[in-house]
């Protein structure tokens, strides 16, 4: 289905040999004078328990193909862009939690010791390893004893890699989690390190909660995030990528059993708050052009205007 504007790619495999797949949706016009397609990535499934990152993933990749050519920023959109959707970076893990344990959180690689299996992917890669590495395989937030170890992670590098050195420009970040209701930046891999743009990510992670609470009236928290993970596969050398996680439903109440009939709520909040992060990549900064015009309460106060009043002060 939609041949012109979808294609099936292999990122990898996993440990155990299962594909990780992704879905790359866009025109696959190039403009005038240009060698690389900008690419924004969005991911689901790194951790296995969290099923509703991988629905979600799945949900808004559904709704960017049958929005192409009836919406008009959807198909502006992706006459500009390529997105690569990868709903199932832990294909193992996911595997693990249907079949065994439904709250498995990490890969099911050998990590030497027989009855602790398993690597967090959020800290299996390679840039600036070790600031918040854990020794005990037993952690949930074991990464392993050297970068990449991880063969899912070391697979999702490669193949940045390699898409970087040939026709692709990546140039936006989205990965999925549960649970909590945040948005989530910058990404870095220490709290002390902050990168170059700061107050852009703090500006573009208000504005998603803000499209979010629009779109359906859920409230998101904006929050800094700081070990190391996963969007760090943006490479060190390409800092100023626009990188953020989002933590989807609920606040604690279901928590990683989050009930099916949230599915499409998150999945159409996710969708908008996508709508602005393209508007966004296309240099507007205005949530009117994304998903239209709406007036904050004031029991819902606009935050990214509350982030701008304090620079001033």
């Amino acid at each position: 289905m939609f041949p012109t504007i979808t294609e099936v790619i292999t990122i990898g495999q996993s440990y155990e040999g299962r594909d990780i797949l992704g879905l790359k949706v866009g025109t696959k016009t190039r403009a005038p004078g240009a060698d690389r397609r900008k690419t924004v990535v969005v991911t689901g499934g790194m951790h296995a328990r969290e099923w509703i990152s991988t629905t979600t993933t799945n949900y808004v990749a559904w709704s960017f193909i049958t929005a192409f050519g009836r919406e008009p920023m959807i198909t502006k959109l992706l006459e500009h862009f390529d997105f690569v959707f990868i709903p199932v970076v832990n294909p193992d893990g996911v595997e693990y939690t249907w079949t065994t344990d439904r709250l498995w959180r990490k890969s099911r690689q050998q990590t030497g010791m027989s009855w602790c299996r398993g690597f967090d992917l959020d800290h299996a890669f390679g840039y600036e390893w070790g600031d918040f590495s854990e020794n005990d395989p037993c952690s949930e937030s074991y990464g392993g004893k050297e970068p990449w170890q991880a063969t899912e992670a070391a697979a999702l590098a490669t193949w940045a890699k390699n898409a970087s050195r040939n026709t692709t420009e990546f140039i936006g970040l989205i990965d999925l989690h549960s649970y909590s209701q945040q948005v989530l930046f910058p990404f870095a891999y220490s709290c002390d390190v902050d990168p170059p743009n700061v107050e852009n990510l703090e500006e573009l992670a208000a504005g998603l909660a803000k499209a979010i609470r629009l779109s359906n009236g859920e409230l998101y928290s904006v929050t800094s995030a700081c070990e190391g993970q996963s969007q760090a596969v943006a490479s060190s050398k390409a800092l100023n990528v626009s990188r953020l996680a989002i933590k989807l439903r609920d606040t604690g109440s279901y928590g990683f059993l989050l009930p099916k009939d949230n599915i499409i709520p998150v999945g159409e909040e996710i969708f908008s708050a996508m709508k602005y992060f393209g508007d966004y990549l296309l240099g507007n900064n205005g949530i009117e052009k994304s998903i239209g015009t709406a007036t904050p309460t004031p029991e819902e106060p606009d935050r990214s205007l509350e982030l701008r009043r304090l620079r001033r002060k």
